[in-house]
């Protein structure tokens, strides 16, 4: 699942660089690879990929700024699910 959201960010937000520069473990707001508009897009793969819902309530930087975070919480939500 990292794999898949890592491939996103990169071919999305970094034109598909072959070196992104960021860890799993790296904040996306922090290291600007995303942005406001950017967490939206994030938020629609991740419903879409992965079938999910992500409420508004779930839009934070502990479900959502990082790599890591991201696998953690989708991970969470199918096992509720």
């Amino acid at each position: 699942m990292e794999a898949k959201i890592r491939q996103f960010i990169v071919d999305t937000f970094l034109a598909g660089k072959d070196d992104p520069g960021f860890n799993n473990e790296d904040s996306l707001l922090d290291t600007r690879i995303l942005d406001s508009t950017g967490m939206v897009e994030l938020v629609e793969f991740v419903e879409d990929e992965f079938g999910v819902t992500v409420d508004d309530a779930e839009l934070t930087p502990e479900n959502l700024d990082s790599v890591k975070r991201v696998a953690a919480f989708v991970g969470r939500k199918a096992d509720a699910g």
